[in-house]
């Protein structure tokens, strides 16, 4: 029998071992997703709000609890991961309160006496999720989709079974109706005959461009709809008119905040050259105060990460963009002792084709190149397979205006990219496709149905 095993990466320590679902328990869990959805999706805004803002109340009167669940299966600050079980109650809460102005039904003058657009559940919807943000991205899928009248079965990753069981027990510890939000604790390999069942309605996958172009196959094969946010090699373009000071402070947390194992943290840093050097020398400041160690110590910034080989993965992104030219200012090696740390590292001199510019860097390693000119800077930018997020610092105008060229799904003008409830956000190219959160997440889930009311108007 298949084990999810978590290992503390703090010290590479077996924490917690939970046996894989049986094909008999997997398909308990996809019965009652079914038959919890036939009531659900009969409930009203209100009553769906009810469970809703339950459950955030629960989350945030036991963020001691589920904190540390996080910091022991993947290593997160204990700071951020008090953080991240408020940002989860949040999303809940958003659209406990927003759900039912997001999906309003949408009246369009025809020749009918009347004729509008209702937006209804699908049914049972699949979560596949990383171990990143355990929770997080739990609420990222399930309170739009719980809140469109959908029920959810989260399939989450295999590392982080004890953030996983605790989601499903704080809907139990308020009285959710039973099967509306359920854990599978089910092995990878059989992830994709439960994104086939008939009980699973529509998929929402976060993780690599490669596991996500097999669950998008396995679901276009079945003829359902995924959402899919993938990786990213998020470029931070930083113009000679920026607030240099300011852009260093902001860009040197994107590239730490979770010890850079973000999606959207900044990964190629593109500096005009004329500001180059005074950038890099307040960037450099910024991530040497770092402390990196035990991520259950308050001031602790940089924990380690979450696993040995992802660890020898980063080093190996490392040496071989220093074989290929690359200055190491800051870090670059591995340490001694126990669990996954890797030190807060500065690359510069990195240039297009480098690997820590072709492969996603997912630690904490900031990259720095240099652009000759904003026009320059823009098509480093653009020369990636991925398109998640961005961020560009200079003027207001001009960075707006550079938004429209950039190839991603969210660009920050002068700010920091992160998720948030009230706005849209997901990837082109090989990050991803449709929407979360925001109006637009919640309607990836559900069935426009066009009604048209007779009699034709005269």
């Amino acid at each position: 029998m298949t084990t999810l095993t978590s290992i503390n990466p703090t010290n590479g320590e077996v924490v917690r071992e939970v046996p894989a679902a049986t094909a008999a328990e997997i398909a308990a869990v996809l019965q009652r997703a079914e038959q919890a959805f036939h009531a659900w999706r009969d409930t009203t805004f209100a009553e769906r709000a009810q469970v809703l803002n339950a459950v955030a109340a629960h989350l945030r009167e036991n963020t001691d609890t589920y904190a540390p669940l996080m910091t022991e299966e993947m290593g997160k600050p204990i700071t951020e991961a008090h953080g991240e079980v408020a940002k989860a109650a949040w999303a809940a809460e958003h659209y406990a309160e927003h759900a039912e102005q997001y999906l309003a039904d949408e009246h369009i003058a025809s020749d009918a006496t009347s004729s509008y657009v209702q937006h209804l559940p699908l049914g049972p919807v699949l979560g596949i999720l990383p171990w990143n943000a355990p929770f997080w991205l739990a609420f990222r899928f399930c309170a739009p989709a719980l809140m469109a009248g959908n029920t959810c079965v989260m399939k989450h990753d295999p590392h982080v079974p004890g953030c996983a069981a605790a989601i499903q027990d704080a809907f139990k510890a308020v009285g959710a109706p039973d099967g509306i939000f359920q854990t599978l604790h089910a092995a990878t390999e059989d992830v994709e005959s439960v994104i086939r069942a008939p009980e699973i309605r529509a998929v929402s996958f976060t993780g690599s461009d490669r596991a996500g172009s097999q669950v998008a196959a396995a679901a276009a094969g079945e003829i359902k709809p995924a959402v899919l946010e993938l990786g990213g090699s998020d470029p931070c373009i930083v113009l000679a008119d920026a607030d240099l000071a300011r852009a260093a402070q902001v860009t040197a947390l994107s590239r730490i905040i979770n010890a850079g194992q973000s999606c959207i943290a900044a990964k190629r840093v593109i500096v005009e050259r004329s500001v180059h050097d005074e950038f890099v020398d307040l960037l450099a400041g910024h991530l040497r105060d770092l402390k990196v160690g035990d991520p259950n110590e308050e001031d602790t910034k940089v924990g380690p990460i979450a696993r040995g080989e992802l660890r020898e993965n980063l080093h190996r992104q490392v040496v071989d963009s220093v074989a290929a030219g690359a200055t190491c200012v800051l870090g670059g090696e591995l340490p001694e002792g126990d669990g996954y740390f890797y030190p807060v590292t500065l690359l510069t001199d990195v240039q297009p084709g480098m690997t820590a510019c072709t492969e996603e860097t997912f630690g904490p390693v900031a990259v720095v190149l240099a652009a000759d000119s904003a026009e320059e800077a823009l098509a480093i930018a653009n020369d990636t397979p991925y398109g998640l997020g961005a961020s560009v610092w200079t003027t207001t105008e001009r960075g707006e205006a550079m938004a429209r060229r950039i190839e991603a799904g969210q660009v920050s003008v002068n700010g920091i990219v992160k998720t948030d409830p009230r706005l849209p956000s997901g990837g082109i190219k090989r990050s991803g496709y449709g929407r979360e959160l925001g109006p637009h997440g919640i309607r990836e889930f559900v069935n426009a149905q066009q009604v048209w009311v007779g009699p034709v108007k005269q």
